[in-house]
C-alpha cells in the first residue's frame, strides 16, 4: 500500500507545484495584458473622453488580490472641447481620484470552470469625485439609445458577478455648476458609503429586494452647509444618514436660514417679501421607495417626521410689496400641480414652534404670533392621480399653544380635485387671558387689550378661492381695550378708549342683555392675500361680529368724538378747562382722519 500511497502524495506535489508555477506565470505576464485591456475599456466605452491612470498594479492570482495605487479617472479636456463642437458632448464631467483600489479574495477558479466571479470585498481608500455640470441646450433634445444592462454587458465573459462588500470610506464629493462664466460650487467631505451583496446575473435585475443589483447601500454624510447663489439663504445639516434595507432616510439639525440678519435682509431686498427661518432637530422619512426615487424621481414614503424645531416667517412694512393675485396658490393646488409624483401616506410633527413676525411701518415695531410646540399629522399628501381618484381629500389634525398659552385644535380638509380650490376647516381654542395678544397688536395697532378672559373659541368654516362662510363663536367676558397716544403705549386714550369700551364693542359675549352672538362668516377674498391671510381675515371678520363691532358701531363712535369737539366749541369762555383737555384729546384724531 505504502507505493500507491507515495504516487498520490508525488501526484498532488506536482499538481500543486505546476499550479503555482502556473499562477505565478499568469501573475507577471497577465499584468501588461489587464492593463491594456483596463486602457482599451476606458477608451471605448468613454469615446476617449477619459483616461486612466495610476502609480502601481498589483495583481495575485494565487490568493486573489489585486491592489491598483493612486489610481486617477480624468477627462481630456481637448477631446471635450471637440465634442462641444460637435454637439455631442455630455453636461456632466467627472474627475475621480483615489489613493487605493484594493479588490481583496476572488476565485479564479470559479472564473475559469463556472465563469462566476466571486469577490469578498471592494474597498476604495480616500476617493475624491468632483462632478461638474455645464448645461447644453442640444443635450434636450436628444433621443439617446436604449442603453443595455450592466448584465448584458458582461454575460459574454461571466456568467454572474457576486461582491459581498464594498467599503468607501473618507469620500469627498465637489459639485460644480458653470453657467455663464461662473461657477457655483458645494462640498462635502468625510462621507461613508457601505454596499453589501451585489450580485449580476440574469435574475438581479427583476429582484424586487435588490436595488440597483445591491441588498443594502449605507450612506452617512457629517455636516454639511451650501450658501445659495443668490447670497441670502444657507442650508445645512450635522449628519445625513440613508439605508436603502431599511429604507430610512434621517437628517439631523436641518437649518434653513439667512445668512444675515432682519434688518440686513429686508435692506438688501428693497422690498417687502417674506424671510423665512426653519430649523428641525429631525427629519425622516420612511418605507420610502427608492427604486421610484431613482428611476422616475418620484417621492412614496409611509411616514415623514418632522420633530423638535421652528418654522419662523417676517416681513417688513416699512418695504414696499409688488401685490400679486394668489388665486390658486393654496397650498394643495400648488402640491397638485408638482410634475414629480409624491404619495406620503402620514407626516407626522411634533414640538415644532410657528411664529410670525411683522414691522410696523407705521410704529418701526415688531408685533408676533406664534403657535408653540404644533403637533400633528398630515394624512395623504398626494398628487398621484390613481389614488385621489378613490379618496381625494388631504386632511391635517394639528394641535399648539397659541401664543403658549390657549391650547388650539385645528382641523383641515383640502379637495385635491377641486376646481376652485375647495377646503374646510374647523378647530377650536380653550380658556386664556386676552392680554397675551397683546405681543401683536400694540406694536402694530397702537392698541392693546387692558383685560379680557377667553373663554373658548369655536369655528366650523368652509372656503375656496373666492371666499369664506361658516359660524364663528367667541365665548368671553371682562374684555377692556386702550388705545395709545403715538408718543408711547404708556400714555392711553382714556376717554376715546372709554368711548370703544362703551360704544363699539360688547365687554362680553353673551353681552350685558344676555344675548349670544354668532358669527356668520361670509368674507370675500381679496385676490392678492394669501392663502393663510385669507383664512385670518375670515376668522377676524367672526371676531368682530362675536364682540359686536359692526360698522354701525364704529360709525357712533366717530359721530360721537365730533359731538364732543363741537360741544367744547360751544362752551368757549364758560369752560376753559375742560375745553383744553378735550380740544387736547380729539386734536390729533382729527388729524389722522383729514391724512
Amino acid at each position: 500500500m505504502k507505493p500507491i500511497w507515495k504516487w498520490i502524495i508525488g501526484i498532488f506535489i506536482l499538481l500543486v507545484v505546476a499550479l503555482s508555477g502556473a499562477i505565478w506565470y499568469f501573475s507577471r505576464n497577465w499584468k501588461p495584458i489587464v492593463e491594456e485591456k483596463l486602457q482599451e475599456v476606458i477608451k471605448n466605452s468613454t469615446d476617449s473622453l477619459y483616461k486612466l491612470s495610476y502609480d502601481k498594479l498589483d495583481l495575485n492570482l494565487a490568493i486573489g488580490n489585486v491592489t491598483l495605487e493612486n489610481a486617477m479617472l480624468v477627462p481630456d479636456s481637448a477631446v471635450y472641447a471637440q465634442m462641444e463642437a460637435v454637439q455631442k458632448a455630455p453636461d456632466n464631467l467627472y474627475d475621480i481620484r483615489l489613493k487605493a483600489l484594493k479588490i481583496r479574495r476572488f476565485g479564479i477558479i470559479d472564473i475559469l470552470t463556472n465563469r462566476k466571479l466571486t469577490i469578498k470585498s471592494i474597498s476604495l481608500e480616500d476617493p475624491a469625485i468632483h462632478l461638474t455640470n455645464k448645461y447644453h441646450a442640444y443635450n434636450d433634445t436628444v433621443v439617446s439609445e436604449s442603453k443595455k444592462t450592466l448584465y448584458e454587458s458582461v454575460k459574454d465573459v461571466l456568467q454572474s458577478v457576486n461582491v459581498r462588500d464594498i467599503m468607501m470610506e473618507n469620500v469627498s464629493f465637489k459639485y460644480s455648476k458653470l453657467s455663464e462664466g461662473k461657477s457655483s460650487d458645494f462640498a462635502v467631505k468625510d462621507i461613508k458609503i457601505s454596499v453589501h451583496d451585489v450580485l449580476i446575473d440574469e435574475t438581479s435585475l427583476a429582484d424586487t429586494s435588490r436595488l440597483m443589483y445591491t441588498k443594502m447601500v449605507e450612506i452617512v454624510v457629517p455636516g454639511f452647509t451650501y450658501n445659495f447663489a443668490d447670497g441670502f439663504y444657507q442650508a445645512k445639516f450635522d449628519e445625513l444618514k440613508i439605508n436603502t434595507r431599511e429604507q430610512n432616510i434621517l437628517l439631523t439639525n436641518v437649518d434653513y436660514k439667512p445668512v444675515m440678519n432682519k434688518a440686513a435682509y429686508f435692506k438688501k431686498k428693497g422690498k417687502n417679501v417674506t424671510m423665512a427661518d426653519l430649523h428641525f432637530d429631525t427629519l425622516r422619512m420612511e418605507q420610502l421607495n427608492f427604486r421610484a426615487l431613482m428611476d422616475n424621481q418620484q417621492t412614496i414614503a409611509k411616514k415623514v417626521q418632522i420633530k423638535n424645531g421652528h418654522a419662523k416667517l417676517y416681513n417688513d412694512k416699512r418695504y414696499p410689496k409688488s401685490p400679486k393675485n394668489q388665486i390658486g396658490q393654496a397650498p394643495h393646488q400648488k402640491l397638485l400641480r408638482v410634475k414629480q409624483l409624491i404619495d406620503l401616506d402620514s407626516v407626522f410633527v411634533e414640538n415644532v414652534d410657528v411664529l410670525y413676525g411683522e414691522m410696523s411701518g407705521k410704529y418701526h415695531r415688531e408685533g408676533q404670533i406664534s403657535f408653540d410646540g404644533a403637533t400633528g399629522i398630515l394624512t395623504h399628501v398626494t398628487n398621484d392621480s390613481v389614488k385621489l381618484a378613490k379618496n381625494k381629500f388631504m386632511k391635517a389634525d394639528l394641535r399648539a399653544k397659541v401664543m403658549n398659552s390657549g391650547s388650539l385644535h385645528a382641523t383641515f380638509s383640502f379637495d385635491m380635485l377641486s376646481k376652485n380650490g375647495a377646503y374646510s376647516y374647523a378647530g377650536s381654542l380653550k380658556p386664556m387671558q386676552a392680554p397675551a395678544f397683546n405681543r401683536i397688536l400694540t406694536p402694530l395697532l397702537n392698541v392693546e387689550i387692558g383685560s379680557g378672559n377667553i373663554r373658548s373659541v369655536r369655528f366650523t368654516m368652509e372656503g375656496n378661492d373666492y371666499r369664506s362662510w361658516g359660524d364663528f363663536r367667541f365665548d368671553y367676558d371682562n374684555l377692556k381695550i386702550n388705545l395709545l397716544n403715538e408718543e408711547g403705549e404708556k400714555k392711553k386714550k382714556k376717554i376715546l378708549s372709554f368711548l370703544v369700551n362703551q360704544l363699539v364693542i360688547d365687554d362680553s359675549n353673551p353681552d350685558a342683555n344676555e344675548v349670544y352672538h354668532i358669527g356668520k362668516v361670509n368674507h370675500k377674498r381679496v385676490p392678492e392675500h394669501t392663502f393663510f391671510k385669507n383664512l385670518w381675515q375670515s376668522l377676524l371678520d367672526g371676531i368682530k361680529q362675536t364682540a359686536g363691532i359692526s360698522p354701525e358701531r364704529e360709525q357712533r363712535l366717530i359721530g360721537s368724538a365730533q359731538s364732543a369737539k363741537k360741544a367744547v366749541e360751544q362752551t368757549k369762555g364758560s369752560v376753559k378747562k375742560t375745553k383744553g383737555f378735550l380740544n387736547r384729546l380729539f386734536k390729533k384724531d382729527e388729524e389722522k382722519q383729514q391724512e
